[in-house]
């Protein structure tokens, strides 16, 4: 049996074990990623980034290979609407606010973009970068102590089995996650709600639609929980999505029969022509399932294996929150994995990553659990609150800041340097944003000149910036760890947010 050493495992190759992959390589740490499944999944799934997430993505120097695969223009307004069919006289529309997803406060906009799309050009950035990404690879024990971690995995392609040995697991393997029960952490939520499955179909769907614009139409023909999701910019590719009963049925069931006379009723055209789309390379799987539900891991991390993802939390998809929750999982543990690994931070700077994104982790459970009411149903449901708020004015309060607040999530525009926040956009003499000095170490946005020496004597990197009002040290995911007036307090605090004595 052969052995591989590395830093850092990652388990599953969706979109959060995918970032951290990306991120951990190119912060300079070694790690394997393993994937059971041969390939990448053609099913678009999560449709969509926000703002606070393309900003994640500018830091890694994929925006531009994303806006290249988008499926429409930068401006684009995802417009969700409700009906019994979807060639109904008249839509409803969802009683949510969507005064500011935070593109007026950022740098960038919403990514149009699907996602797989998004995995494709991940696995290629995480390749270029120095991660060795495997497919067909799947993880069949594992073991921790305070030394690291022992894994056991086999490569289906070969059959051989190897070992891995690697200093800490992130566990991104999914809604049901076989590492997360292998460590008997329990998860609080209402579970799985039901299931559904979903095909990628062919269809000219204008008939129904007359010109109108439908980002994803929430539908109760053939019965509740159905939709209809525009999957191209012409109308003609969709994302079909209806309930079922794992009981009573399979996915091998529902024949490109059967699914034709479920998309009819659902569009309320009994004639329509449609066509199903493969969606996995190398195939002719056409229908998949998936469980529908919301459940958030009791701890985000045991010893050295953390959650990540679906693996760590899970909700309806609407409201487009379930992955941008999983990237920003990866991103916050990426740059603390990468300071312990490279000796700058103590072994405590990983208990924040439980301490931050757990919080922000419920926050969206509790929010798109809100925007499933508003959109499918129930009737009664938590009220929904602006949706920059949720996607990027979570607050973090953990040892990694100091100073930090904790109270409601700020809409973007709030966003002003406060400790524990997103650290604000302000537009640079040369054009570039302040959120594009951040990302490979710890930043000082200083007030004055006063600050360039103290922060040169701690090791940081320092720009001054007109019109700021105290100095803030901002972490490498961009967060403000320490706001302060006086620079003799700089090295202390950055000593303290990296756990050094």
């Amino acid at each position: 049996m052969s052995e591989i050493r590395t830093p850092v495992l990652v388990v599953g190759g969706g979109v959060a074990g995918l970032t951290a992959a990306a991120f951990l390589a190119w912060h300079g740490v070694g790690c394997v990623l393993i994937e059971r499944h041969s390939d990448l999944l053609i099913h678009p799934r999560a449709r969509g980034l926000t703002p606070r997430t393309m900003e994640i993505y500018r830091q890694l120097g994929v925006e531009d290979a994303l806006r290249r695969v988008a499926y429409a223009g930068e401006g684009f307004v995802w417009r969700p609407v409700r009906a019994r069919t979807l060639n109904d006289e008249e839509y409803g529309v969802p009683d949510e606010p969507f005064e500011d997803d935070g593109s007026a406060s950022s740098p960038t906009s919403f990514g149009p973009v699907d996602q797989d799309k998004l995995e494709v050009v991940l696995r290629d950035r995480a390749r270029e970068l120095g991660a060795d990404v495997r497919f067909a690879t799947e993880l069949i024990s594992f073991e921790q102590n305070g030394a690291g971690v022992t894994a056991r995995v086999v490569d289906h392609a070969t059959g051989e089995h190897r070992t891995i040995r690697a200093g800490y697991l992130v566990a991104a393997d999914g809604f049901h996650s076989p590492i997360r029960a292998r460590l008997g952490i329990e998860a609080d939520g209402p579970g799985t709600m039901f299931h559904t499955i979903t095909a990628v179909i062919e269809a000219d769907l204008s008939p129904a639609t007359r010109g109108r614009e439908v980002g994803t139409a929430y539908l109760d023909e053939p019965q509740p929980f159905t939709i209809l999701m525009a999957h191209d910019a012409e109308g003609r590719r969709w994302v079909f999505g209806t309930g079922y009963d794992p009981d009573r049925d399979c996915p091998y069931d529902f024949t490109d029969e059967r699914v034709t006379a479920l998309v009819r009723a659902a569009a309320g055209l009994p004639d329509l022509k449609v066509g199903l789309c493969p969606q996995v390379p190398g195939t002719d799987l056409k229908v998949l399932s998936f469980p529908i539900g919301a459940h958030l891991a009791r701890a985000y991390r045991d010893g050295r294996v953390f959650l990540a993802g679906d693996a760590a939390h899970a909700w309806p998809p609407t409201g487009g929150l379930g992955a941008n929750a999983g990237i920003q999982d990866a991103h916050n543990l990426a740059w603390k994995l990468a300071e312990v690994h490279h000796g700058r931070a103590g072994e405590a700077l990983l208990d924040s990553y439980d301490a931050e994104r757990r919080p922000a982790g419920l926050l969206t459970m509790q929010q798109a659990l809100a925007r499933f009411g508003t959109r499918m149903g129930p009737a009664e449901a938590p009220p929904v609150i602006d949706y920059g708020a949720v996607s990027m004015g979570y607050r973090y309060v953990s040892s990694a800041v100091l100073g930090a607040e904790d109270g409601a999530p700020l809409r973007p525009a709030e966003l002003d340097g406060r400790p524990g926040t997103r650290a604000p956009h302000r537009v640079l003499g040369d054009g570039r944003s302040t959120l594009d000095l951040y990302g490979r170490g710890f930043v000082l946005v200083a007030p004055d000149a006063s600050w360039l020496g103290p922060a040169l004597d701690a090791g940081l990197e320092a720009h001054e910036v007109p019109g700021t009002e105290r100095a803030l040290l901002v972490r490498p995911d961009g967060f403000v760890a320490w706001r302060g007036g006086d620079p003799a307090d700089l090295a202390g605090a950055l000593r303290a947010v990296r756990h050094v004595p």
